[in-house]
């Protein structure tokens, strides 16, 4: 395996990562259009140029950002192809077939268009753009499960488990974290032993996991949902929190109390959330300062050795920050959002 090579390749395409004083340009743009001026200058020119040929205004910079970022991980296949490294990104580009099929179970349960769906995928994982398409043509969430278990995808096996709840209560909750918690038992099986490599990838789907059993903790205690319920959201395999210390957590009467319970050393930050933001039970604020953790821990990785896995975690983390980057400003563009506040909303790796 001739990591050296890899790593050459990823710190290559690390240097054409968008900087802080591109980010701060982008930012000063006073509109939609000047905005996409400015990226075209950058890396995501020719992706803009296609998209400018089917879309305008936000729907051109999203459909962008999807090619740019399915365009950015084929590459990385390419090179990495019947190597051991192609087994880890494929471990990373799989999670995006689990977020695709959430958003197709999500828009046919609110009944969005398919137009309107479709326009929200990445088709960056095992499930291309053709498959997804054919999801999104079934009439409702059951006939989307039923397809996948006709295909004999492995990601209809959760969802049929879990289906005959969410037709009792409607809670698509339930479907989304059947995905989740297969996903992560899969692949954390699938890097067991005592490897170096799997052993970062381990600590980073352990990571993830952290952080999503603190955000179903702290959205189970604020909708006042039965304790006695948690083991039907929450995750095993986290780095910090086991799942008997999930359900003790879930057990306490308030978010202050849980967010108390939950700084650990390594959660620290928790502890100085502001009380304003607890007394309102602003959990989206609790959960932008979890995203930027994650996106810190998983861009760490590029000061690992050099001959492992670590520069292709750190590029993953790196490249989804600066597409949400792009997207939190384009968004924020096109509310009339004050420069001196988007800042605060990026995250700088």
């Amino acid at each position: 395996m001739d990591w050296g090579y890899i790593n050459a390749r990823m710190r290559g395409m690390k240097s054409r990562l968008l900087d802080h004083r591109t980010l701060d340009t982008l930012i000063l743009q006073p509109d939609l259009g000047s905005l996409m001026s400015e990226l075209e200058k950058t890396t995501y020119r020719d992706d803009l140029i296609e998209a400018k040929g089917r879309y305008t205004g936000m729907p051109c910079i999203e459909y962008a950002l999807r090619q740019n970022f399915v365009r950015t991980f084929r590459k990385i296949l390419s090179f990495a192809k019947k190597e051991e490294a192609e087994v880890y990104i494929r471990i990373f580009l799989h999670r995006w077939d689990v977020q695709n099929i959430k958003t197709i179970l999500r828009g046919k349960n609110i009944h969005v268009t398919s137009e309107e769906i479709l326009g929200c995928l990445v088709p960056a994982g095992e499930l291309d753009e053709t498959t997804l398409t054919e999801l999104v043509r079934q009439q409702d969430t059951k006939a989307v499960i039923d397809l996948l278990a006709t295909w004999r995808l492995p990601w209809a096996k959760p969802l049929t488990t879990a289906f005959l709840a969410f037709a009792k209560s409607g809670d698509i909750s339930g479907l989304e974290c059947a995905l989740d918690r297969y996903y992560y038992e899969d692949t954390l099986h699938s890097v067991l032993g005592p490897d170096p490599n799997k052993a970062m990838i381990r600590q980073i789907l352990a990571t993830e996991i952290d952080v999503i059993n603190i955000k179903t903790v702290l959205r189970m205690i604020r909708d006042h949902i039965d304790p006695a319920e948690g083991d039907r959201f929450l995750i095993e395999g986290g780095l910090e929190f086991d799942l008997k210390t999930l359900r003790r957590l879930l057990a306490l009467p308030t978010i202050g109390d849980a967010l108390n319970g939950m700084a650990t050393p390594r959660y620290r930050f928790l502890s100085s959330i502001p009380e304003s933001v607890i007394t309102a039970q602003k959990i989206s604020v609790i959960e932008k300062d979890l995203e930027r953790y994650l996106i810190s821990r998983g861009t760490r990785f590029f000061s690992g050795d050099p001959l492992s896995v670590s520069s292709l975690i750190g590029y993953f983390w790196a490249k989804y920050n600066e597409i949400t980057n792009i997207r939190i400003i384009a968004r924020c563009k096109t509310a009339d959002f004050p420069v001196e506040h988007l800042r605060e909303e990026l995250v700088y790796v």
